[in-house]
């Protein structure tokens, strides 16, 4: 799966775009472009893979996305219902080159730097969820905007959220920078609980093997066996708490095809056992 740019369409009479999208199954692939994206799940459930992170999302899940941060929602394989999302898209300069530059603008200015490492919100998101609604249902185009900066400004002075990844790695890379790597990251989304090759993403990145290795340890701070071990650890987690799957059956279902190989790696990452990691969660929900 190669990364998509996605080219979001506004008009001479629209400045910002926002939509609902409702299918079986989101079919947005992995992609990136430069406008900032809100998006509300108001049905289904699944994984989100927001740059390097991935986690569960379900109704309600509200995400703020910077510019060119790649994303990607993968729905429940076993969904039975349409999955439906309503998303905002805006460019940066999309009131004017300095409007987010006045006082007033301050908390606003930090949300939108914060936006570059994705920002999940997790606390009451019952006001934005109206809010996310009312964007779409609204045909008067200044009453529209008021109605974003409004949201815009309840989500800068949200004070339950969390930053989805520790640091933007790709934020420095030039643009043809950041279609390299956001393509080795697609194809580890895309191939992470099947079989991985070093030769099959240096060759995405188009470079040899060892200049590979030190292209993305020194942009990720991470080998790549390391990140896709990442990856593989992260979804035996989330199966490991919201399933009754065996540790062997999550342990191929992750993309590792040796189980003790499966245990040290969960270990080095977790320390501790998938089976002590799911008793010791069951401990704490009973």
């Amino acid at each position: 799966m190669k990364p998509a740019f996605e080219a979001v369409k506004t008009s001479e009479h629209i400045s910002f775009i926002v939509k609902k999208f409702t299918e079986r199954y989101f079919s947005a692939p992995y992609h990136y472009h430069p406008e900032y994206e809100l998006t509300l799940i108001v049905k289904g459930s699944g994984k989100r893979y927001v740059g390097t992170n991935m986690q569960d999302y379900f109704v309600g899940d509200m995400v703020m996305l910077g510019a060119n941060l790649p994303h990607y929602w993968k729905t429940a394989e076993d969904a039975t219902e349409d999955s439906v999302s309503i998303v905002v898209h805006f460019r940066e300069d999309f009131l004017g080159d300095h409007f987010f530059n006045i006082p007033e603008m301050k908390k606003i200015t930090q949300l939108l730097k914060d936006s570059s490492n994705g920002i999940h919100f997790t606390g009451d998101t019952i006001a934005a969820r109206q809010m996310m609604n009312a964007l779409l249902l609204e045909n008067n185009s200044f009453k529209k905007l008021i109605i974003l900066l409004d949201l815009l400004h309840l989500l800068a002075t949200a004070t339950r959220y969390s930053i989805l990844q520790k640091q933007n790695e790709f934020a420095l890379l030039s643009f043809s920078g950041i279609e390299r790597i956001h393509q080795v990251f697609a194809y580890i989304v895309d191939n992470f609980q099947h079989e991985v090759s070093l030769e099959a993403a240096a060759s995405i990145a188009n470079m040899s093997t060892h200049a590979f290795c030190k292209y993305f340890k020194r942009i990720t701070r991470k080998t790549f066996v390391g990140v896709v071990n990442d990856y593989r650890v992260d979804f035996a987690v989330r199966e490991l708490i919201n399933t009754d799957k065996s540790i062997s059956e999550i342990c191929y279902d992750s993309g590792f095809n040796d189980i003790s190989n499966f245990h040290k790696t969960f270990r080095s990452k977790m320390d501790i056992s998938p089976l002590q990691y799911r008793n010791n969660f069951n401990k704490q929900t009973a």
